[in-house]
């Protein structure tokens, strides 16, 4: 019910019409004034034709107002003109008001920071060499995919072009040289890398990038990658065998990406420690699709379930331009997990991942001084406890109050923790950071407690002194040892690497959850994707936990986050776009959808990691984890393209000029059929989220379209219903699907109806499956929610 309300409010303040509103922010600007970027969207057919380039016009006094053109002359940091049609500019608020009155300029909405959300995971999703889709894809080595982070180290064997054919004769892109990164760096691998700092600049000032062009250490004004994050997604999706890989000595095997011969193409729109700016991302989609890029990786999107609606989000509008052009765009759902209605990424047209775990671990025990051992996880490669070395353990937060139970920085005494095993709750502060707190402080080691927050979820990190993580229930039996035992003694024993664990996947805990907070038609993430613990490449600029004061270089690193599920999407779009390169990226999206699993290794439902012992639902998972052996041959797909997008937008209520900011031409929404109102659900969408409002006697028909893709062209499919619980009838008409040479679309209706709504309002969770006899299960997820109607 908590986040039934929660989604009215998002409802209410996220009315579809086009804001207009420009802030004010810090910065000196002329007379005083205080600047900020804006990103502007122009009908660029207004354009007179006196000016040679839309960039001319911009920057003219046609465009500008003449009294201010000279005191004040519009200087754009990006002009876009592909997937997006206008400039970005800092600007004093009312110069950008002034803008935003033009006639040609159809919205202005302010430049924000957005955030960043291997060895075995592409054999966990079901790829097998000289097999299946790697083989009949020959490996992606056809495809390019555009990865918008941080850069990248192109000089890592996962970079390698060594047996790759020439560059695909389509593509336009370039190498551009900076600080460390000639224009040599790029290769037949590495087939393109630019990077977009003008919003950086201009938000945080020309003095921070001259401190990060003179101190590469630090970051590089250049495609170089300082943070790391942009290495290991672009070799996650698309990296080259590797062998001997590990991080230090963890995972160890042969690396590869998803799509190990596919090219890539690194556009760093984010900044180590600085965020993203909407203003460079923009202009990263903007470039990619100009390239010639075939798949877009995003791991970057708002935080704490934050959404916006599509008219005034530059990942929505970078990316429906991407689409609209044939591009697969996958975003990452968000790391806010297991709050509900924390998922962003939230546009229909984009793939929205989650993450998963896979069936290989890290472990570590905590063994007490009362016999008893707790089950942990670490990446600490260093120096271990001695064998049998029990040390004194204490935990600060029992008389040093909320900072010193977090270790946040000098929160700790040191008279009291040296040479102690010092137990850290987590949150608020990087955890391998509590490690740095608890070391300098004298103590010998850590153990990092969840809270009720992360619930049993565990991520290993490469800590700098020994330590290791513990759920939820181990930390607070380790807190009551700590508190209750007459001398609390424990030691931490490193298990190393253990492949094969059972239950896997689990929806991993930080995982972002629905419902959609936004169009709550759509569900949202769409599906799950290997994201815990994965092993890709890394940069040479920093060590494996990313703070500074780490000296240790690796070529490898072992990170989680939906950020790392994301390019396993991208690596799996590569692959099925080498192998049908017919397919529209909704048909991508689709296959991985409908033929996703939502069972585990030891064939039950796929849990939830945040609680133990609790089954997922399609709100955690979307339509389960993806099952890469079957997306290739999926029988049928749910297509979509700008028609079904814009009818989309029409149907939940977005005017026609709000419309035009997103699909960049003008549109008209389609006339509703007599007696029945347009819903988002309609949208020819793989999932079928329906929402019914008030009481009792509730029914919502729902259409979808078909296609057969399947290699016969002749094929017989017949539907069934299965539902979680009672309360919901689910009817499907026809309950029979023929499909011929001449005909390979059909449709249906799916209707849902409920006499009351069940007790509290309780979701109610379902499948429609389409078989036809012969291996192909169509399976497409169902959500009912009831809302109080407004």
């Amino acid at each position: 019910m908590a986040a039934h309300r929660r989604l009215l409010l998002c409802l209410l303040l996220l009315a579809p019409t086009l804001s207009t509103t420009v802030l004010a922010a810090s910065g000196d600007g002329a007379g005083g004034q205080a600047r900020k970027t804006y990103i502007f969207r122009v009908n660029h057919r207004a354009k007179p034709t006196v000016f040679p380039t839309h960039a001319h016009w911009y920057t003219s006094a046609a465009f500008a107002s003449p009294a201010n053109a000279a005191a004040d002359p519009l200087e754009p940091l990006h002009v876009y003109d592909t997937v997006f049609h206008g400039f970005s500019a800092s600007l004093t608020a009312s110069r950008a008001e002034e803008l935003r009155r033009h006639p040609a300029v159809l919205a202005a909405f302010e430049d924000q920071v957005r955030q960043l959300h291997t060895t075995r995971s592409p054999q966990f999703m079901g790829l097998r060499a000289r097999l299946g889709l790697w083989s009949l894809a020959d490996y992606g080595s056809d495809v390019i995919v555009g990865v918008l982070d941080t850069g990248v180290w192109p000089e890592r064997r996962s970079l390698s072009d060594r047996n790759l054919p020439p560059v695909p004769a389509r593509w336009r892109g370039g190498c551009d040289a900076g600080p460390a990164f000639p224009s040599s760096s790029c290769n037949r691998k590495l087939v393109g890398a630019r990077f977009f700092s003008q919003g950086h600049t201009a938000h945080y000032g020309a003095a921070a990038a001259s401190a990060a062009t003179s101190n590469g250490s630090t970051e590089y004004m250049s495609p170089r990658d300082a943070d790391g994050h942009g290495t290991h997604t672009a070799t996650t999706a698309a990296g080259s065998v590797s062998y001997g890989a590990s991080m230090e000595g963890y995972a160890s095997g042969v690396a590869k990406g998803v799509a190990p011969k596919a090219r890539v193409a690194a556009y760093k729109v984010c900044w180590k420690g600085a965020g993203c700016l909407d203003s460079d991302i923009l202009a990263g989609f903007d470039r990619a699709v100009a390239d010639g890029v075939d798949v877009i990786s995003v791991s970057i999107g708002g935080g704490n379930g934050a959404v916006s609606p599509f008219y005034i989000d530059p990942i929505a509008i970078g990316s429906y331009g991407a689409v609209s052009r044939g591009v697969f765009v996958a975003t990452s759902a968000g790391n806010e997990g297991p709050a509900p209605m924390s998922v962003t990424n939230l546009a229909p047209w984009v793939a929205t991942v989650g993450a998963g775990t896979i069936d290989r671990s890290f472990p570590a025990e905590i063994v007490l001084g009362d016999g008893r051992r707790l089950s942990g996880v670490s990446l600490y490669s260093g120096k271990p406890l001695a064998n049998n070395t029990m040390l004194s353990l204490y935990y600060p937060g029992r008389s040093g109050g909320l900072s010193a139970s977090l270790c946040m920085e000098n929160s700790i005494d040191p008279s009291l923790v040296a040479g102690k095993i010092v137990i850290c709750d987590r949150g608020s502060s990087p955890r391998v950071a509590k490690g740095v707190v608890v070391k300098d402080a004298g103590g010998a080691a850590m153990v990092l407690a969840n809270g009720e927050a992360n619930g049993e979820g565990l991520i290993g990190d490469a800590h700098v002194l020994p330590a290791c993580s513990v759920g939820e229930s181990e930390g607070d039996a380790l807190k009551a040892y700590a508190a209750n035992a007459t001398n609390p003694t424990a030691t931490i024993v490193f298990r190393g690497t253990v492949i094969g664990v059972k239950p896997a996947p689990l929806v991993a805990s930080f995982s972002a959850r629905g419902p959609n907070g936004l169009v709550p038609e759509i569900l949202k993430p769409d599906f799950i994707a290997p994201g815990v613990n994965i092993l890709a490449a890394w940069t040479g600029a920093t060590g494996p936990t990313g703070l500074e004061s780490d000296p240790r270089r690796t070529e490898f690193n072992i990170l989680s986050g939906t950020s790392m599920a994301c390019p396993h999407a991208s690596g799996a779009a590569a692959l099925l776009r080498s192998a049908h390169p017919g397919w529209s990226p909704a048909a991508i999206r689709s296959a991985l959808m409908t033929t996703a699993i939502v069972t585990d290794n030891r064939a039950g439902a796929v849990a939830d990691e945040a609680e133990a012992g609790r089954a997922a639902t399609p709100f955690d998972y979307g339509a389960g984890h993806v099952a890469l052996g079957r997306a290739l041959d999926p029988g049928l797909v749910y297509d979509a393209g700008d028609e079904e997008y814009v009818a989309f937008m029409c149907s939940i209520g977005y005017e026609a000029n709000a419309i035009e900011v997103v699909t960049h031409r003008p549109v008209a929404c389609p006339t509703s059929a007599a007696g029945r109102k347009p819903s988002g659900s309609d949208l020819n969408y793989p999932s079928i989220s329906v929402v019914l409002y008030g009481g009792g006697n509730q029914s919502k028909t729902v259409i979808r379209t078909a296609t057969n893709v399947g290699a016969e062209a002749a094929a017989t499919y017949r539907a069934r219903v299965e539902m979680s619980s009672g309360g919901v009838d689910v009817a499907v008409k026809p309950e029979k699907l023929v499909f011929s040479p001449t005909v390979q679309k059909q449709s249906f209706a799916v209707t849902v109806a409920a006499a009351s709504a069940p007790a509290g309002a309780a979701p109610v969770y379902g499948h429609v499956v389409w078989s036809d006899g012969r291996g192909h299960d169509v399976r497409s997820p169902i959500v009912v929610t009831w809302l109080q109607p407004l």
